[in-house]
């Protein structure tokens, strides 16, 4: 009889230095971790990554927001450092370039997300690594790219949020600038990061040679809001900014009901005559003002009000069992902690609960999965946040190769 061979991860045969702090960084060196990479997360002895000191934390008792005990592991930490290997490395100490150069010769590619420079002055940048591994993949992640010049801001996620337009995108035709309140440039920077840093060793697997990957915030965001049709509705007289409508869908969403709010994508002539019939109001579909999707484009104004006066008479069960019905899309805009906790995305591991190695699930509060599903492979995570230097002897020791005499050396110079 045949053995079935187990899955595999995707990425198992890929190892990757993390030399990253803050978000960006951190969730792409988390994405190729959760894809099965051997992820090196690189950390000052002194310190550690900022995100371990991140309000609010968990851990006996539960959940809180200052730390009461050494165990206790920050949220933020736990979304971001799972299923890595934590060692310490003193990068400002002038012996750290020689570890560093040992630690690239042994891996497929680099991931950083410092101030553009700032490793190069340290020795420990894409030239270094490519001398010590001409195959090595250098991936940067910086707010404005690797050739950004000087005096340049320092890259918030609000920051480029401001500079790449979103703010002017979102909410109503008359508020003040509305900042998005998920850290999306960060985070879309980070999803470009790795598509680009795989893209370039799946090259170099094939070429034999690396190469630097340079991926900036504001280019990643800005470059989603010139996918849109913004500009040109302007120059067609319309205002960018439609608060709870996209205008060139209309009708689409959203509205409020008796007990909250639901969003409504009646987006073609069919949806939007089948809603007209749910309102009770089959006449609008004859009006010319509705009749078509161009007129209900240019006329969303009135047509927002109409809908508004009959969802608001509605439970949002009641509304959107009358929509589903008909094949409509429309949804109960919920809290984030109805949608984690969603037994769809649950079911799928697409959202996990948060773990802690000693006392277990804390209090139902659920952390970032893995959202992609292979059919023939494993994915995901299934390892805690590692401690300070907890790997150090397994990837200096037995990766490396170095003896426990040098491993001694190296941690009382202060280098790990």
């Amino acid at each position: 009889m045949d053995s079935i061979a187990p899955k595999q991860s995707p990425l198992e045969d890929l190892t990757v230095l993390d030399l990253t702090v803050a978000l960006a960084g951190p969730v792409a060196t988390l994405l190729l971790a959760g894809l099965g990479a051997r992820v090196i997360k690189i950390e000052n002895p002194a310190s550690g990554d900022p995100s371990r000191d991140n309000a609010p934390y968990f851990g006996l008792g539960g959940v809180k927001l200052a730390r009461e005990r050494a165990d206790d592991i920050s949220v933020t930490a736990y979304n971001r450092l799972r299923n890595k290997l934590g060692v310490t490395l003193n990068l400002k100490h002038p012996s750290a370039r020689e570890v560093f150069a040992d630690l690239a010769r042994k891996a497929d590619l680099v991931v950083e997300n410092f101030t553009p420079g700032t490793l190069d002055e340290l020795g420990v940048g894409y030239e270094a690594a490519r001398r010590a591994n001409p195959r090595i993949v250098y991936g940067s992640i910086s707010g404005f790219g690797s050739d950004a010049g000087p005096g340049s801001p320092k890259a918030l996620d609000t920051v480029i949020q401001a500079l790449s337009g979103i703010m002017y995108v979102s909410g109503a035709e008359n508020d003040p600038p509305v900042r998005v309140g998920l850290t999306i440039a960060d985070l879309t920077a980070a999803l470009f990061g790795v598509i680009g840093v795989l893209a370039a060793v799946h090259q170099a697997r094939r070429t034999g040679v690396g190469q630097h990957v340079d991926v900036s915030m504001l280019g990643a965001l800005t470059a989603f809001i010139a996918g849109e049709a913004y500009e040109a509705m302007e120059k067609c007289g319309e205002p960018v900014r439609t608060g709870q409508t996209v205008q060139r869908l209309a009708p689409f969403g959203i509205y409020p009901a008796k007990d909250g709010h639901l969003a409504v994508c009646a987006y073609t002539d069919t949806f939007a005559h089948q809603l007209f019939e749910i309102m009770g109001r089959s006449e609008l579909a004859k009006d010319e003002r509705f009749r078509t999707r161009d007129a209900r484009v240019r006329h969303y104004r009135p047509l927002d009000a109409e809908i508004s006066q009959w969802t608001s008479f509605q439970t949002t069960a009641q509304a959107i069992a009358e929509l589903n019905a008909t094949g409509i899309p429309a949804a109960e805009v919920r809290d984030p902690k109805a949608a984690v906790h969603d037994p769809r995305v649950v079911a799928r591991n697409e959202t996990v609960p948060m773990v802690h190695p000693k006392y277990g699930a804390a209090d139902g509060v659920y952390a970032m999965g893995l959202p992609i599903r292979f059919s023939e492979a494993v994915a995901g995570f299934d390892q805690p946040p590692p401690g300070l230097g907890e790997h150090n002897q397994r990837v200096y020791g037995e990766i490396l190769g170095y003896d426990a005499n040098r491993i001694a050396e190296l941690r009382a110079r202060g280098v790990i």
